[in-house]
């Protein structure tokens, strides 16, 4: 059986990257005499607004050693992908998709159904003009989109599609309400897969401090990185960037790569962050972590994946921050947010071998 896995692999970002190599691997693992490919369909106009974001230089929050530094992350993406991922030929169209003669086609995860964003929507992600006789979804998410608002071609193309889950409510709510089909709630793939010990020598000097670690927390306003700054002075902690750097972080090598990001999560004493990977890893590195959360595309998904695992006490903002810097300490209870995310991988990877075929 050949078996294509259709998502937003090409994107030089953590979360994009480690959700395709965690589904891959999941699917490696659940039919291993099978071929498993993750398709390398590219959208150009995507791929290059991603790229180019990187090396935009911003005086507020870039020093120049760190930007030389970050301006070299899309080449260690481009390496790793090489390397991890076992991706097709590059094609540009349905058409080139087509010939390959997939059996199974699994579209997702990550935002590939955010049909309000110009520069990543894609109608191909939504089924359409797609000849595979076994079309699935695996977690996708429509980001911020409003699902009252729908194109046609979106409709007209998930018929194509034989079989619906989701990640979030949102997505969730676009399938049963208006798709009206039947949908199984499943976990992001990071969540199925368990991540190897990393070893490199930004890792041992990782290991070797205690810091809290900042990852994409959007808008912080000023008295609440001012209480983070004066919390890591007063427990001799440092301030790290997952892979991101602003210029009242202490200074670590920012161009780290994929797992080098993971092990970041694995050691930190504490984590903010306001994106739904950097909560995921959060969760999965069983940390002591708060959202700040300031992105509408983000604020949604991470939003429906606190209430899922029922941790309501996480997000952090103007009106409560003093309060949960006076109980920071406070350890979260893991046992019984992990009994729930037992329960919905045994959902989520039943849910694959049911419908791959």
């Amino acid at each position: 059986m050949k078996i294509g896995i259709l998502t937003h692999h090409y994107i030089k970002n953590y979360g994009a990257f480690l959700q395709v190599y965690a589904l891959q691997e999941t699917l490696k693992k659940a039919f291993p005499n099978d071929e498993i490919y993750v398709i390398n369909y590219i959208k150009c106009k995507h791929l290059y607004i991603n790229i180019a974001g990187w090396f935009r230089f911003n005086p507020k929050k870039d020093s120049i050693k760190t930007y030389f530094q970050k301006i070299t992350i899309p080449f260690i993406f481009s390496k790793f992908e090489k390397k991890y991922l076992n991706t097709t030929k590059k094609v540009y169209n349905v058409k080139q998709v087509n010939k390959m003669n997939f059996d199974t086609i699994i579209i997702g995860s990550d935002e590939v159904w955010n049909y309000e964003d110009k520069k990543s929507y894609d109608s191909i992600k939504f089924g359409k003009e797609l000849t595979c006789p076994n079309i699935i979804t695996y977690a996708p998410s429509t980001g911020k989109s409003n699902i009252n608002n729908i194109p046609s071609e979106v409709i007209e193309g998930t018929k194509n599609i034989k079989a619906f889950s989701a990640r979030d409510d949102a997505t969730n709510d676009l399938i049963v309400k208006i798709l009206k089909k039947e949908c199984t709630r499943v976990l992001d793939p990071t969540f199925l897969y368990e991540f190897p010990n990393y070893k490199s020598k930004a890792v041992e000097k990782l290991k070797k401090e205690k810091y809290i670690l900042m990852y994409y927390c959007d808008k912080l306003p000023n008295e609440l990185k001012e209480k983070i700054i004066d919390y890591a002075k007063t427990n001799n902690l440092k301030i790290y960037g997952a892979g991101e750097y602003q210029n009242w972080f202490d200074n670590f090598k920012i161009n780290i790569n994929p797992f080098e990001w993971v092990e970041m999560f694995k050691n930190a004493e504490i984590i903010f962050t306001g994106t739904f990977h950097g909560t995921v890893f959060s969760i999965k590195s069983k940390k002591q972590f708060y959202n700040y959360l300031a992105n509408p595309s983000r604020i949604k998904k991470v939003k429906s994946l606190l209430e899922q695992f029922v941790i309501n006490n996480r997000i952090i903002d103007d009106n409560n921050y003093k309060q949960i810097f006076n109980n920071i300490n406070n350890n979260m209870k893991y046992e019984n947010i992990y009994k729930n995310i037992e329960k919905y991988k045994i959902t989520s990877k039943e849910y694959l071998k049911r419908n791959i075929k």
